[in-house]
């Protein structure tokens, strides 16, 4: 019998933060600090969103909009949940927050490794457009 999987995105909060750490320390090499995080709760432009799975947080996402251009700062999902549709609906969930708030460009920056990101990315509609030489360790 298969089993359908729901998961629901919502605003990330401070009480995140705890399950949100948990899954930048196992995705990243450098890790944002908690710091980081509760900056993007509370600034203004910022949209951090959690995707949530029987009330247990299993990826999140850092979007900033401001006028025109939007970007997502950081992107991660729990990595037993990797390849599961966590990530798409994040993204989805930034891209439709980034048109609302009337942005016309929505950028991303990936290390080039990462192939499955890449993918995914290039099937939600991204595109290449640069490379940034010495960004990624």
């Amino acid at each position: 019998m298969d089993v359908i999987r729901t998961y629901q995105i919502r605003q990330m909060t401070e009480g995140d933060l705890q399950a949100v750490m948990a899954i930048e320390e196992t995705s990243y090499k450098t890790p944002w600090q908690p710091e980081h995080f509760r900056n993007e709760i509370s600034a203004r432009y910022s949209f951090p969103f959690v995707a949530v799975e029987d009330e247990k947080v299993i990826g999140y996402l850092c979007l900033m909009s401001l006028f025109e251009e939007a970007q997502i700062l950081n992107v991660a999902t729990l990595q037993s949940r990797r390849g599961r549709g966590v990530a798409q609906l994040l993204i989805e969930a930034a891209i439709s927050n980034a048109i609302e708030n009337g942005a016309e460009v929505l950028a991303l920056e990936v290390r080039a490794s990462n192939v499955p990101a890449i993918s995914l990315y290039e099937k939600l509609g991204f595109r290449r457009v640069g490379v940034r030489l010495k960004y990624y360790d």
